[in-house]
This record gives structure tokens, C-alpha cells and sequence, in this order.
């Protein structure tokens, strides 16, 4: 079988739900015809459909070393490492052994890669409230509001870290609330 007509078998696959058997169609293309950029690009989005975030790095990869300029291959490829090192910032948030300001740290790198990842910003904000920066989580928040005003838990988390904030200040730096009477 040559390499269209299994791309044309992987789309068959996809249409009818089957992601596992379109990625063993890609990789079939691209035994058959290993220098086709768009056949590597191909397959890595469908296996970063499916979270196989190491096989969509190295089609992602492949892809762009083949198509060197190609700009569509480059952003899937920063799309892709924003969703691993996202992944790697909630590990060591959940382990505990490494200290917040490291998942910080990551997640600033993944929204520079993809600014638009929306997710990543609800991930930074609890690592910085996490590690007790609650002006920089209720920032991030924010950025997370103004990609998606309806998301539920970034608005619940936004009032909270304000409230945080505004707590963490010492008493002198705090304006004084005076009441309408």
C-alpha cells in the first residue's frame, strides 16, 4: 500500500472515531514515504488528539525538520511542547517535592510557546497562588477571563485570589473601605 492510500485509510478511521487505527495508518505512510513533512504532521495531531504527547513531539518534530519553513508545522510543534511541559508543571505540583515556583516556571515557558492555551494560565495561577503570589495568580486568571469571560473555574479562582491579595497586604497599604451612610 503506498502512503496516500493509507492517509486516505487514517481519515476513514478518524471519521469513524477510530484514532487508535488512523495513527497506525500514519505510521504506515510514513514507513512508506518517511520524508513527507505532511504526512509526520498528520499523525501528530491526531495522536495529540488522543494525548500521546511523546509520538505527537516526535511527528511534530520530524515535521518540521522536513518542512523547514513551513510556519503550520512550527506552531503545531509549540502547541505540542506547551501541552507537555503544562502536563511535566501538574506533575510536580501534585508530587510535592519540587517547590511551586519550578511549575511556575514551566508554565510561563508553555504560554510563551502558546500564548492562547488557556488552560495552562488556570494552571499558572494555582501555582503561583500555590506558592503564595496571589497578585500574580489573580493576573493570570485574568488572562485566562479575558480568553474565556464564561469559564467557571477560572472566575471562581479570579474573586479568590483577589481576596487573597488584598488580604496579604499589610494593614498600613490597604485603603481604607469607608461606608455610605
Amino acid at each position: 500500500m503506498n502512503g496516500d492510500d493509507a492517509i486516505k485509510k487514517a481519515y476513514e478511521s478518524i471519521l469513524g472515531g477510530d484514532f487508535e487505527q488512523a495513527v497506525t495508518w500514519f505510521e504506515q505512510a510514513i514507513a512508506a514515504n518517511p520524508q513527507r513533512a505532511d504526512y509526520h504532521y498528520r499523525c501528530s495531531i491526531t495522536c495529540a488528539r488522543s494525548a500521546k504527547w511523546g509520538k505527537a513531539r516526535h511527528h511534530a518534530q520530524e515535521a518540521v525538520r522536513l518542512g523547514g519553513d513551513h510556519q503550520e508545522y512550527k506552531y503545531h510543534l509549540d502547541t505540542v511542547m506547551a501541552r507537555i511541559m503544562a502536563t511535566e508543571a501538574v506533575h510536580l505540583l501534585e508530587s510535592g517535592r519540587q517547590p511551586a515556583e519550578d511549575a511556575v516556571h514551566m508554565l510561563q515557558h508553555a504560554l510563551e510557546l502558546d500564548p492562547l492555551y488557556g488552560e495552562a494560565y488556570l494552571l499558572l495561577g494555582a501555582a503561583q497562588a500555590e506558592a503564595g503570589q496571589y497578585e500574580e495568580a489573580a493576573a493570570s486568571i485574568k488572562r485566562l477571563l479575558e480568553l474565556d469571560p464564561q469559564h467557571d473555574p477560572g472566575r471562581r479562582l479570579y474573586a479568590e485570589y483577589r481576596r487573597k491579595r488584598r488580604t496579604a497586604l499589610p494593614r498600613a497599604g490597604r485603603p481604607i473601605r469607608r461606608r455610605n451612610r
